[in-house]
């Protein structure tokens, strides 16, 4: 195998994605939600939640942590909300399916939000507001996950990454504001990318037991299982940099995705049994759209959106720097860029999808390396 970063087709990795899941059990049309919704991660440049994900994905699949076959049940119901049971499904099918619930509710009712409960990990949180823009609303969507970031003066993994993400429509079509962050300095799957690339880890991102930072990647992905580790909430060590807004923040997400839907929260989301057998993380969502038009002109809103977007952008720039981004407009760029050059393949991902390859017996893909 090559040593150097060998770049894939954005289709022929769908399709791969799309065979791998199907040898789990994972019905056509789930499989094409998920891969959709993990290429897009790859395409926009967020190569954390994408194809480098899929091994484990389906390493979850088959030991039963993640359902291959999605049982979207809802349990309440109202004309503007709804609660839903995934039976811990495929994530990005429940995103997919629940985001749309909340749409829907919001051309009827002027908002709509869904929570869920017993879901598995979806994908980029960037990718069920955009659903809304699509609609043209706006959307925003919270996730919790497993323990990984210590709370402000502690040491402990509790809360997860727990992304927020929003994303408003502008007159540009190609370029609404889409944010989404985790509430960490740094996510999960960043250290997995920085493992994966055999590169140590930055000052600010993970700490030790005694509040001492870590570098060493590999060993940070088994130390946030055991508890050895924490990644820092945003602002980082303490409160002097704002620690505490992050970590208040984190919390803010775990309350609307465990405590909407009565669903697992900070430690009942390891995947690990009392015995220490793998188990279903119980993952908890929530989406929200919003219908512009039930607010003011859509118009309007998009051209006071733009307007905002653009004063930032034109706004005074530091010495030295060439261009103030905002949220979104990189991943937009990243998106043009890859679709034509291909997918990043990294040497240590390269082995993945080789040893999936032989695995599933898929003789079909002859991968370059």
């Amino acid at each position: 195998m090559a040593a150097n970063i060998v770049n894939l087709p954005v289709d022929l990795l769908h399709s791969f994605m799309v065979d791998v899941l199907l040898s789990a059990g994972v019905p056509k049309a789930d499989a094409e939600i998920c891969a959709d919704v993990y290429i897009a991660a790859d395409i926009r440049g967020i190569e954390s939640h994408g194809v480098g994900r899929l091994k484990y994905y389906w390493e979850r699949i088959k030991s039963g942590q993640h359902q291959a076959i999605t049982n979207f049940e809802v349990v309440r119901d109202a004309p503007a909300v709804a609660t839903v049971d995934a039976h811990h499904g495929m994530g990005p099918v429940v995103g997919v399916r629940a985001m749309q619930l909340a749409i829907d509710k919001a051309k009827a009712c002027g908002v709509g939000a869904v929570a869920v409960r017993n879901s598995t990990h979806f994908g980029i949180a960037g990718y069920y507001p955009l659903m809304a823009v699509k609609s043209n609303m706006a959307g925003m969507v919270f996730t919790n996950a497993r323990p990984a970031i210590a709370p402000t003066f502690g040491v402990k993994p509790m809360l997860g990454t727990n992304p927020i993400a929003f994303g408003a429509p502008s007159q540009d079509p190609e370029m609404p504001f889409l944010f989404d962050g985790a509430t960490s300095t740094v996510q999960r799957g960043k250290v997995e990318v920085m493992a994966r690339k055999e590169k140590p880890l930055l000052a600010g991102w993970v700490i030790d037991q005694e509040e001492r930072p870590a570098f060493d990647a590999a060993q940070v992905l088994t130390g946030l299982v055991s508890g050895r580790n924490a990644l820092l909430p945003l602002g980082g060590v303490g409160e002097e940099l704002s620690g505490h807004k992050g970590y208040g923040l984190a919390t803010m997400v775990e309350i609307f995705s465990a405590a909407f839907a009565s669903g697992a929260f900070l430690y009942g989301l390891t995947g690990i049994g009392d015995n220490g057998q793998k188990v279903p993380f119980r993952v908890g969502h929530f989406f929200m759209a919003i219908n512009i038009e039930s607010f003011t002109p859509l118009e309007e809103f998009k051209a006071t959106t733009s307007g905002i977007l653009r004063d930032l952008r034109g706004s005074t720039k530091a010495p030295g720097r060439e261009r103030i981004y905002t949220a979104g407009e990189k991943e937009v760029e990243n998106a043009r860029r890859i679709l034509k050059e291909g997918i990043p393949i990294v040497p240590n991902l390269a082995k993945d999808l080789i040893w999936l390859q032989q695995e599933l017996k898929l003789p079909q893909y002859q991968f370059p390396f």
